[in-house]
């Protein structure tokens, strides 16, 4: 495998924990603990746009269908439906109690995931809430859609992840003790037959959908929490990003670690990584280092 550090981008003022994808295929979006939601373009990836902000940290970023409007969720649990094309359609509702952590669209649909536990979903042509679950006392850190399996799994800082029939959100399962810790990030397999999550403990798990969401798989991962992971466009292999500054490059299929990405060997960041997206073209990372990097990754 090669991997090359394509280019860096500087510019924000405070630590990452947002990616999205932008305007068209050829950009990606970021935002942070300066409340600025940022552009870049991968075709010049130097110098990054101010689209929007917010007042305070925003912990979670997603761009709608209609790339002109974007959802941004800040630390004080206010939900920020953003309108680049006809601003004074803007609005900052103030929903959850405590920080968003997650945000997923699912067509006509958007899901936040506050950390007063509530799971809350939106209309998201008008950016007004329909319902909302208290699905755990503690705070919902991630939720995934399985389109295939017609299911939302959301992690939690309960040590549990929650599975919800995505059209009804009747409760399927719940896996209790799925981390020693918080599970911060869950994603389905593209091929739909695994669920994989990494938590606060450090460990990456899997769990097999078609036998009961029974584990099948689990490694220390990581020297310190596994912030997020997500899989490659092709499906073939999975990234890990952890507080202790590295992203991992595993085999999606055997779960046999790849490559580590570091500071050392590739320049790497030099603090917690927070944040993956997978282009096409390249792995997006951000950190609380304030930057974010453009990998190549080839096999």
């Amino acid at each position: 495998m090669n991997i090359r550090k394509a280019n860096t981008c500087t510019g924000h003022r405070a630590a990452l924990y947002a990616l999205a994808s932008g305007r068209t295929a050829r950009h990606i979006r970021s935002a942070g603990g300066d409340g600025w939601i940022v552009e870049w373009s991968l075709d010049d990836p130097e110098t990054g746009t101010l689209i929007a902000s917010v007042e305070t940290r925003v912990f979670s970023l997603c761009t709608l269908p209609d790339p002109a409007r974007l959802v941004v969720g800040n630390m004080d649990g206010g939900v920020h439906w953003i309108n680049l094309s006809e601003p004074e359609k803007t609005r900052n509702i103030r929903h959850h109690k405590k920080g968003v952590y997650d945000i997923l669209a699912c067509e006509d649909r958007v899901f936040t995931a506050g950390g007063d536990g509530m799971l809350t979903l939106w209309d998201a042509a008008a950016g007004k809430s329909m319902e909302s679950f208290q699905l755990s006392a503690h705070a919902l850190r991630s939720i995934a859609f399985s389109e295939k399996r017609g299911e939302l799994a959301v992690g939690a800082s309960d040590n549990t992840i929650y599975l919800l029939d995505a059209e009804t959100l009747a409760l399927r399962q719940t896996l209790k003790n799925a981390h020693n810790n918080s599970v911060f990030s869950v994603a389905y397999a593209p091929d739909n037959r695994y669920l994989v999550s990494g938590g606060r403990d450090a460990m990456l798990r899997v769990w097999d959908l078609e036998n009961d969401y029974s584990p099948i798989f689990e490694q220390a991962a990581h020297l310190f929490t596994i912030n997020h992971l997500v899989f490659s466009p092709d499906g073939h292999l999975l990234a890990t990003a952890s507080r202790d500054k590295t992203i991992r490059i595993w085999d999606a299929h055997s779960l046999e670690l790849i490559k580590v990405i570091d500071v050392m060997k590739y320049g790497g960041h030099i603090n917690s990584v927070n944040r993956l997206y997978w282009t096409p073209e390249f792995l997006v990372s951000c950190s609380d280092d304030r930057t974010i990097i453009l990998w190549e990754i080839s096999i």
